[in-house]
């Protein structure tokens, strides 16, 4: 594998987003679980879910205001995908959510404060670091567009086992400590909210 390359997602062809995230669970969310909300979510089709999608990342737009990810790439091959944004943007936590609101006493509406909500890695690429690179490009990405502090909510392994992969599109805690973050709270016995101030 070469040193990957970091690429804002309005910066890169929408295909290159949609390969990364293939058929599989992610191909089926498009990152809009975490945006929507599950209500929204689970009766919304995957063609609505796909433009909304576009729409957020400013796909193929270099001029786009915002932009809510960063692709990677090996070479020419993109390989992964992390979505970061304003807190609010991701309605599932912004909300009533004890996930990450549990303890902490602080506006939820402030868009100073962006969330890694997501990771996806492609296929034949995984265990490889690559979700520890994505989660520093994350943090870089944030912290060039403004962020004052950049957090990720985590899970955590139930005793003795280990974190499935659809579960760990979260991200797992030695992810985001590899992005500097560290933890500040833990809301539920599996999930933990990590922050680093920018």
């Amino acid at each position: 594998m070469e040193a990957l390359v970091f690429r804002a997602a309005n910066e890169v062809p929408f295909d290159d987003l949609q390969d990364v995230l293939g058929t599989s669970q992610a191909g089926r969310c498009q990152c809009q679980r975490q945006v929507l909300g599950d209500r929204e979510w689970w009766d919304m089709p995957v063609e609505e879910r796909r433009l909304r999608l576009a729409e957020q990342t400013g796909a193929g737009d270099p001029d786009a205001p915002v932009t809510s990810g960063v692709v990677a790439y090996d070479g020419e091959l993109p390989i992964g995908w992390v979505a970061v944004a304003p807190r609010p943007t991701y309605r599932r936590y912004h909300g009533r959510s004890p996930v990450a609101w549990r303890g902490r006493h602080e506006d939820r509406e402030d868009d100073g404060v962006w969330l890694v909500a997501c990771f996806v890695v492609r296929a034949g690429h995984r265990g490889q670091g690559v979700v520890h690179e994505l989660a520093v490009a994350a943090v870089e990405f944030a912290r060039s567009r403004g962020a004052r502090a950049v957090e990720g909510y985590p899970i955590v392994a139930r005793d003795g086992g280990e974190v499935i992969w659809d579960e760990a599109s979260v991200g797992t805690p030695q992810v985001f400590a590899s992005a500097g973050m560290t933890e500040v709270s833990a809301p539920t016995t599996r999930r933990r909210v990590m922050r680093v101030e920018c």
